[in-house]
């Protein structure tokens, strides 16, 4: 085979091989093409809106793919599906349903009905406390009751003192009695002053009848009790009124119980308290609260309740643990609502749940912000936001929502808009709406103008427009102004029609915010 033959061979194998490919890429390309059209077209169809969110910040909101601004992350598809024309509510399969293990139940009306678990201490009885004092000054010569903790009772000899303003009085009277009827002044003076010192008729015609000054006198208990304490020693000098003991009737004693500050709408004055001790396990005694002081302590946000009760065996000793309970109740005739307390999301100050839908054919959620009221143990009580009837999550309530932020459906960190109160607007003559121009790109534009709109006191109400570039504010004009509204605005980095936002806050923007041309 000569060298033109082989030339031309080649040539012929090239042709033939270009032509094969621009066959196969216009097969390959003309089949994209039509699939393409037929995506967009049933999307078209089906009224379908894909936008494209970040997983970590669903609050980025583009309508192509790409890069999270704030982490980097690719965007991933969020469809809107069927649901588009209702912002609010969220759609979801079966198949999620169950893989999300979704439960609902229906809110129900409920008695104010508690047992509330109690904690305190036996305490002595302050009314029931007394000191033993010395009626006379002088020196401690003996103690007949050494320890705490005996018992004593009253009239009994408790200690001895030598007194020696005691002799000297006493002398005094002997020798007024010596004097005869000079004397008499002088006697009677001195008697007076013997029995202010607690020393009674009999012991002082005692003296008189000695005619000798006692150096030693007993002092004697006025009230039966046991001991809790002694002040003094043999040998210590004490001075008139000084304490020597303190005692107690412990047949009266206090239980002093500690209620948390929530439990302090549950109790009241006479509920019954059943209590128990360690000391003697499985059985109950019975009070009724006597007091609630009515001062908290800051440090432990509990407030004392007292119980008084008989101790007439002597069981309870100051100091003991008790254990109490209450089976307490709120009259209410008709009731209230409550909820599970798996149902509640909280996040700040906002407590929310999420109700099921009744009327669509598939599972259809919606956020509902509600007010909760006190706590019934295992639920809560629900003052406003909910219906009788209603069916909330009470299972997988997080898994919904995490749904609904990446959705940009409102959401426990997304808000639902603000709604105007007209009704307000109607009464009151200063509150005003207006629209500002305030320029903006995506999602995040739109979370900073109303952000920065509403820090301004006064301002009720704030929704930005991408459409429209503007945002609609409504405000009292007594408390602010447009010109006010405007510079919070600039200062986030969004002009307005008045002021420009700085030049160093605009570019810390992120990047899918950056309008400026």
């Amino acid at each position: 085979m000569n060298i033109k033959n082989i030339l031309f061979n080649k040539y012929i194998k090239a042709v033939l091989l270009l032509a094969a490919g621009i066959f196969l890429g216009w097969l390959f390309f003309h089949s994209s093409k039509e699939h393409t059209h037929n995506a967009v077209s049933n999307n078209e169809i089906s009224g379908s809106v894909t936008i494209w969110t970040c997983s970590m910040h669903p609050q980025i909101r583009m309508d192509k793919p790409g890069k999270c601004p704030l982490c980097g992350m690719d965007l991933i598809p969020v469809s809107t599906g069927e649901g588009a024309t209702d912002p609010d509510a969220l759609e979801m399969t079966e198949e999620a349903m169950r893989l999300a293990d979704v439960q609902t139940a229906t809110v129900t009306t409920q008695s104010l009905e508690k047992t509330l678990r109690l904690y305190g201490t036996v305490q002595v009885d302050e009314r029931a406390g007394l000191t033993l004092a010395a009626h006379i000054p002088g020196r401690i010569d003996k103690l007949l009751v050494n320890a705490t903790g005996e018992t004593v009772h009253q009239g009994q000899q408790i200690a001895t003192i030598y007194s020696p303003e005691l002799v000297t009085t006493q002398n005094d009277l002997l020798q007024a009695l010596q004097m005869g009827e000079q004397g008499k002044p002088l006697a009677e003076a001195a008697r007076r002053k013997l029995k202010l010192w607690k020393l009674d008729d009999k012991q002082i015609v005692g003296i008189e009848q000695s005619g000798k000054a006692q150096t030693e006198f007993s002092i004697y208990a006025n009230q039966s009790g046991v001991v809790i304490a002694k002040r003094v020693n043999e040998g210590d000098y004490v001075t008139q009124g000084a304490p020597l003991y303190d005692v107690s009737d412990l047949d009266n004693i206090w239980i002093l119980f500690d209620a948390y500050e929530s439990y302090i709408p549950w109790l009241r004055k006479g509920d019954k308290v059943i209590f128990e001790t360690k000391s003697m396990p499985g059985k109950d005694y019975e009070g009724r609260i006597a007091f609630i002081d009515p001062v908290l302590d800051p440090q432990t946000r509990t407030t004392k309740m007292r119980v008084e009760y008989r101790n007439t065996d002597g069981a309870f000793k100051p100091g003991m643990f008790v254990t109490g309970r209450v089976e307490s109740h709120i009259a209410n005739k008709n009731g209230k609502l409550a909820v599970p307390n798996s149902a509640i999301l909280w996040t700040g100050n906002r407590s929310i749940v999420y109700v099921k839908d009744p009327e669509t054919e598939k599972p259809t959620f919606r956020m509902r912000e509600v007010t909760l009221g006190v706590s019934l143990g295992d639920t809560r009580v629900v003052e406003k936001g909910l219906e009788e009837g209603e069916n909330v999550v009470v299972n997988g309530a997080f898994e919904i929502d995490a749904a609904a932020q990446l959705a940009g459906k409102p959401s426990m960190m997304n808000p639902p808009a603000g709604k105007i109160d007209h009704a307000a607007m109607a009464k009151d003559p200063n509150i005003v709406m207006l629209d500002l121009s305030v320029p903006g790109l995506c999602g995040m534009c739109k979370t900073n103008i109303e952000t920065a709109a509403k820090s301004v006191k006064g301002v009720s109400f704030a929704e930005w427009s991408k459409e429209k570039q503007s945002v609609h504010i409504m405000f009292d004009k007594q408390k602010t102004n447009p010109e006010a509204i405007e510079k919070a605005i600039a200062a986030v980095g969004y002009d307005t029609e008045h002021f420009k936002a700085p030049d160093d806050v605009y570019e810390k923007l992120a990047p899918c915010c950056h309008y400026r041309d």
